[in-house]
């Protein structure tokens, strides 16, 4: 969300910002949208001048004995009443029109941020690990688990339809212990608070992070006027909405493992085997409120911070800063983690990291006390720390064996009772 009086004063930045983005200028759209409004106002200042001014002359006119001049003014008042009604709710109107024109438009890169239309124009930043060697042809993460007998598409479509699983025994054991695995490490090394948030939240929380309206139809909703929230950075982020912290508070950084809902509708043919895209999944979300000249050294720590889960997981993979054209709705800036997947014998996102800037606290009111007067939006960063069932996915690639069965990591072990292989049951 932007300052109509910044675009006012930058509306060559403004556009440039997102013609890096691909998009048509919108500066002259949202200063006539401000204009009327700005119109608007200044005659309901006028009329309301001029109610005051003619109430106190009617006292006068009725003390000199002049009712017609007081009949007259009591008249031009009762009009002004009407007029100011009337312009109350045309300003409303022109409010919700600025309104609905920003809410629309998405945030603006940084100046470092690689100029692209998709995907194909990332930039590496840096690579980890050695990629496994097999001596036999590697399996996708679904043979596996289906060859353990432990992950089970079928019967999720009996239940549910495509784009569940049912996951069984040593895999399910596997999910938790991931997400205890990943939330140990945030918490006691990483200083990361831990919080079991709502899972279903409001039109404003979504709104507050940027999902609504733009992108209402990959969500869920309930009938009662609830969202499932699609990741716990809109629970997270909006822990600061409509208030007021000290500067001594900040940064503030929280951690959560939340079931995840994604109605995937952009997704069509893409990813419909396996759990690589989902419309349930788990993940372990990572979120930092800071000052503006904290947050981008924080977004280094993030990915940092969601780095060494995959470490110590021994899982390669690489930082790609992801370009204009697929960057996301509210990001100034993004680092995706990308696992290399042998069975695919390629890098999938695991992670996205990204710093808002003030784009989303505006959307929240979230603000913060810089001395004893100077107020000031916060800016808020989002990534995961990381995927669950992603991990899942390339622990099962990157560690299979011939006979089908499966290594778990050293680290992961002691959360899976010591158990350091599956197998089929």
């Amino acid at each position: 969300m932007f300052d109509p009086k910044w675009i006012r004063e930058n509306p060559e930045a403004f556009d440039a910002g997102l013609a890096k983005r691909g998009l048509e200028p919108h500066s002259a759209e949202i200063i006539a949208l401000d204009d009327a409004r700005r119109g608007i106002v200044t005659r309901l200042q006028e009329a309301q001048t001029r109610r005051n001014a003619a109430s106190k002359e009617i006292g006068k006119a009725k003390a000199s004995g002049d009712e017609a001049r007081a009949t007259a003014l009591m008249d031009e008042v009762a009009s002004l009443k009407t007029r100011l009604q009337e312009g109350e709710e045309e300003l409303r109107q022109a409010e919700a029109r600025l309104n609905e024109a920003l809410a629309a438009i998405p945030n603006l890169p940084l100046d470092d941020v690689p100029v692209g239309e998709d995907e194909t124009d990332n930039v590496l930043v840096r690579e980890w690990g050695e990629k496994p060697g097999f001596d036999f042809t590697p399996k996708e993460h679904f043979d596996i688990g289906e060859g353990l007998g432990q992950m089970d598409f079928e019967t999720a479509a009996k239940l549910s339809g495509s784009r569940f699983a049912v996951l069984r025994r040593d895999l399910a054991r596997m999910e938790r212990a991931l997400a205890a695995f990943m939330l140990d490490i945030h918490t006691a090394e990483f200083g990361y608070n831990e919080v079991i948030p709502p899972f279903l939240v409001r039109d404003d929380a979504m709104f507050g992070t940027g999902q609504l309206p733009k992108f209402a139809e990959d969500l869920f909703h309930t009938e009662d006027g609830y969202w499932l929230i699609p990741t716990a950075e809109v629970s997270l982020t909006n822990l600061v909405r409509e208030s007021t912290v000290g500067e001594d508070e900040l940064p503030m950084r929280f951690t959560a493992w939340t079931p995840c809902f994604r109605a995937e509708a952009g997704a069509a043919g893409k990813d419909t085997r396996g759990l690589i895209r989902q419309h349930q999944f788990s993940k372990v979300e990572l979120v930092s409120i800071t000052t503006p000249d904290q947050s981008l050294d924080e977004l280094e720590r993030m990915t940092s911070c969601a780095e060494e889960i995959l470490k110590r997981l021994g899982l390669p993979y690489r930082i790609m800063t992801l370009c204009t054209g697929d960057m996301g709705f509210a990001a100034r800036k993004t680092y995706d983690i990308e696992v290399w997947l042998p069975g695919q014998a390629r890098y999938r996102e695991i992670s996205s990291c990204s710093v808002c800037g003030e784009f989303q606290a505006r959307r929240m009111n979230a603000r913060y006390r810089a001395g004893e007067k100077d107020l000031r939006f916060v800016h808020t960063l989002n990534g995961s720390g990381l995927a669950v069932g992603r991990t899942m996915v390339a622990i099962l690639e990157n560690c299979q064996e011939s006979d089908g069965s499966v290594r778990v990591p050293e680290a992961l072990q002691p959360y899976m009772n010591g158990l350091d292989r599956i197998e089929t049951a």
